[in-house]
């Protein structure tokens, strides 16, 4: 079959960095194709080419056989190639059918005015065709962030698009949203559509892709089949050494209750209790994992432990004081970094640099001021020292935060966070959006922490990743803890059924760990 798309020779360079160097790559039309790599490997960047944002220095842009000269996403758009942004571009407060039809809506009265509701009928035909679930009169704000992001799909498909291009389209999605996301995708190619999709992420890439190209350093270092590789393969590739897919973690030797949280009850933003009564505790020496579907309370809990959010009831001891009141710098003060689930809401100033990202929550502290003043030269020295360790891409201290990928941004705060030596660390998805090399090495300095006898609150949706790296592991949903259970013991099927608040074929009591309660 012919090529949707084919770039000969792709070299984009930015200031400093090469981030494409002499790509070639060769997409198959009615295909999915995997643009796998590292963070900072030039797979966005390579995109951004392909969809018109950044023009190339060398190389040719071929799309269903003809040469393109695209100078904005406009052009892209004319010739058929769309684009869906790991971070959404939708109106909150407009509906569905509003955001699909945008810019080119249907008009009436000789185009005096829009006529709604031939846009809400050609949304749900859109829609119907493709089976997406998608209600045209819903509004952005009100539906889940999988609808949000068919949204982004079909207005894509709206205006003409054959090629669909995704960013890192998991990232912010719940495993069942991963499923229905891929099941998309063979709806799209069954129609005469090819996707491509940017990913790190090893499973999914041979799940749901028919081709795979790896990046690395900004070079193409292979295409393969999905059907003739295996991960082990691919993770060679991306990384460019063997990697080990499994951490091996030796038996915990836990010490006192570093945290304990008791009757804990917290309300979001609309006076709605989203937690409930919670009570667990995390030793020292060990990592307590707490898994369930985003949007069951764990990010409401994890505000109100860290000091972003005052419970309603129930207290928050560490190392034996009561802190639910304390203000977040007099938490890291007292030894609790914080890794949060939203890197650019939470963990960053996105137009501070490397450098000024590094002081937050530390910019009074001994180390890096003295006489009311910040040491800069002893600032830049700590960004450096985490850029390195931490294999931040590019290595510039000096490089604004908003500059860099997302998996860039999460390895810089894991290391800024890592750094403060903490007694107890509270990490919220800290491998979300970040390559297997850094997840290895992410997962291993977890592992050091708690060998050294500081604590770990381990939040994520990744079962494979919670089971794995957890001493005990609990389950949340609906804002309460359903059980307290032995990682080694319990099933992934079991899990999954406790996650969705049902009860498994093997009685509570019997997956409860000695001396639990929930």
């Amino acid at each position: 079959m012919a090529d949707a798309v084919r770039l000969d020779g792709i070299t984009k360079r930015f200031p400093g960095v090469v981030a494409n160097d002499d790509v070639t790559l060769e997409v198959e039309r009615g295909s999915v194709h995997a643009l796998l790599g590292e963070n900072g490997a030039g797979k966005t960047t390579l995109m951004n080419v392909l969809y018109g944002l950044y023009q190339p220095e060398e190389g040719r842009v071929v799309v269903d056989g003809e040469e393109q000269s695209f100078e904005s996403p406009g052009d892209a758009i004319d010739a058929g190639v769309g684009m869906i942004h790991q971070h959404f571009m939708l109106v909150d407060t407009m509906t569905v059918a509003e955001n699909i039809t945008l810019g080119n809506e249907p008009r009436k009265w000789g185009w005096l005015a829009v006529d709604r509701e031939q846009a809400r009928r050609e949304v749900r035909e859109l829609s119907e065709r493709y089976g997406f679930a998608v209600e045209p009169d819903a509004r952005i704000e009100t539906v889940s962030v999988g609808v949000q992001q068919r949204v982004e799909i079909l207005k894509a498909l709206y205006r003409g698009a054959d090629v669909l291009i995704l960013d890192e389209p998991t990232a912010v999605l719940t495993p069942q949203e991963v499923e229905e996301l891929l099941a998309v995708f063979e709806e799209l190619t069954a129609a005469g559509k090819t996707v491509i999709f940017i990913t790190h992420k090893l499973g999914e890439a041979m799940e749901a892709a028919d081709e795979i190209t790896v990046l690395r350093d900004g070079k193409n270092v292979g295409s393969v089949s999905a059907d003739d590789t295996d991960r082990e393969a691919l993770a060679e590739l991306m990384v460019g050494r063997e990697v080990l897919m499994e951490t091996d973690a030796r038996p915990s030797d836990p010490g006192d209750e570093t945290l304990c949280v008791d009757g804990l009850t917290v309300e979001d933003s609309r006076g709605v209790t989203v937690v409930d009564g919670v009570s667990f505790g995390v030793r020292a020496g060990e990592v307590f994992g707490i898994a369930g579907v985003d949007g069951n309370g764990q990010s409401e809990l994890v505000e109100a432990i860290t000091g972003l959010r005052e419970p309603t009831a129930g207290r928050v001891d560490f190392e034996g004081r009561d802190v639910a009141d304390w203000s977040r710098i007099d938490h890291i003060e007292a030894g609790m970094a914080y890794i949060p689930e939203d890197r650019q809401e939470r963990g960053l100033v996105m137009d501070f640099d490397l450098v000024e990202n590094g002081l937050l929550g530390s910019q009074h502290a001994s180390a890096f001021a003295a006489g009311g003043r910040i040491d800069w030269d002893r600032a830049r020295d700590h960004a450096e020292a985490v850029v390195e360790e931490y294999d931040v891409r590019p290595p510039d201290p000096d490089a604004r935060s908003v500059s860099l990928s997302g998996g860039n941004q999460q390895k810089f705060i894991v290391g800024r966070e890592f750094e403060r030596d903490p007694s107890l660390l509270v990490a919220t998805h800290p491998t979300r959006g970040v390559d297997i090399g850094s997840t290895e090495f992410i997962n291993d300095r977890l592992l050091d922490l708690r060998n050294a006898g500081g604590a770990v609150l381990l939040v994520s949706s990744k079962l494979d990743e919670v089971q794995m790296l957890s001493d005990r592991l609990a389950v949340m949903h609906g804002g309460e803890l359903m059980a307290v259970v032995d990682p080694d013991d319990v099933t992934e099927e079991e899990l999954g059924l406790l996650m969705a608040g049902e009860e498994p074929s093997r009685s509570l009591s019997s997956l409860r760990l000695a001396g639990e309660e929930s």
